[in-house]
């Protein structure tokens, strides 16, 4: 049987945009508190500035349901991005603390649409039969994105914060022109829409169906989100040089559980890639704990770079297997909710946890959290407590 065209045009431009999207948010990751102190902010404010940010992208998302109705994904993208070009040009001329918050808001609004719309349309136009190939695809610009430009963003700072928001805007107006390229054929699939439903906070929170990976996702953010922030601190605690390294290696390895993974999912289903991820990762946080030299830690990188690459997009792609077509918005604003809220509140418990415990306890904290959603997921996987056929394909067997 021939397999259905994956690689096209408005697949490729999606995934430029994605990966710019990231670039441009996080240039300015690691710098936008530094550039607020060096204002003159407070502590208070600088946790403020850094916070307010995701808090934002998960209420916006609430709304995804109304604004996919109303306007459409394209222009609910379009309107992301651009706010994300406002909120930077913000950063450029604001020096006052209090306009430096808002438009933290404003980028936050615009970095919770552009995400959802993307990984929406991205859904739309990869063939159902190949989803876990193609999101797997799909997040390798963010990958890219988010192991080199944290520390470009440092560099362009210390050359001049008008150079790094410049870059900033450069990659998010660019992001909006590959989006733009994605105009051609008809992207989104010819199923009827469902009827609107009619959703509690909860629900708008977290799709119905989704139940399952949702709560995983947010013990993974808890985990990811944590190892990411805390990994230099870690090895500064084990007297190891040369921390950096650490995502250089585990980039490389995210590359190449990417495509492998997607494949294995679409073949055998959602828990053939997530239990052995999950096991990976779990294998990089006991190895990160255990590691006395700079060579056991990029050991260690190997195995979180193929956990991770496994683990980020199986989930957003169950999550979108467990819907309507026309509720994959809603299930991209669920995985990037769920992912947010993990991430934020795991950072902000286990760095308190470190501050008590050092950071090698604190690793053994986050060790137990995957060894949760191990248990979580084979569960899960014992009472079949998921949808492993999409929708797509109950709709072709009737």
């Amino acid at each position: 049987m021939t397999r259905e065209k994956l690689w096209t045009r408005n697949f490729g431009a999606l995934i430029a945009a994605n990966g710019l999207l990231f670039a441009s948010f996080h240039f300015l990751l690691p710098t936008i508190t530094l550039y607020a102190a060096s204002l003159g902010a407070t502590g208070m404010q600088m946790g403020l500035i850094g916070g307010i940010f995701g808090y934002s992208a998960i209420f916006i998302r609430l709304f995804t349901d109304t604004g996919v109705r109303a306007f459409g994904k394209k222009l609910c993208l379009y309107a992301g991005l651009i706010l994300c070009v406002l909120a930077t040009l913000g950063y450029l001329f604001f020096t006052n603390i209090n306009a430096l918050v808002f438009a933290r808001v404003i980028h936050g609004f615009g970095f919770g649409l552009a995400t959802t719309f993307a990984a929406a349309l991205a859904a739309d136009v990869i063939p159902a039969s190949r989803r876990g190939e193609g999101i797997g695809y799909f997040g390798l610009g963010s990958t890219v994105a988010m192991a080199m430009a944290p520390a470009l963003g440092l560099w362009l700072l210390s050359e001049g914060a008008v150079n790094l928001f410049l870059s900033s805007i450069t990659a998010a107006l660019l992001a909006l022109f590959f989006s733009y390229i994605c105009r051609g054929k008809k992207m989104v699939s010819e199923l009827p829409p469902v009827a609107p439903i009619k959703s509690s906070i909860r629900n708008r929170l977290c799709e119905r169906n989704t139940g399952g990976p949702a709560l995983l996702t947010i013990l993974f953010g808890a985990g990811y989100g944590s190892v990411n922030t805390f990994i230099a601190m870690l090895a500064a605690e084990k007297s190891i040089e040369g921390a950096g390294l650490f995502f250089v290696v585990g980039t490389l390895f995210i590359f190449i559980s990417r495509p492998f993974g997607g494949r294995l999912l679409d073949r055998y289903g959602a828990f053939a890639v997530v239990l052995p991820g999950a096991i990976s990762y779990l294998a990089a946080l006991g190895l990160l704990i255990w590691a006395p030299s700079l060579a056991w830690l990029l050991v260690a990188s190997a195995f979180y770079g193929l956990g991770a690459g496994a683990l980020l997009p199986a989930l957003l792609t169950w999550m979108l297997n467990q819907v309507h077509p026309d509720r994959h918005s809603v299930a991209s604003a669920t995985f990037y909710n769920m992912l947010d809220i993990g991430t934020s509140t795991g950072i902000m418990v286990l760095g308190t946890v470190a501050g008590e415990i050092g950071f090698t306890g604190m690793f053994g904290w986050i060790a137990a959290i995957m060894g949760a959603f191990l248990l979580l997921a084979v569960i899960q996987y014992r009472s079949r407590d998921t949808n492993e056929v999409s929708f797509e394909e109950i709709e072709d067997a009737e």
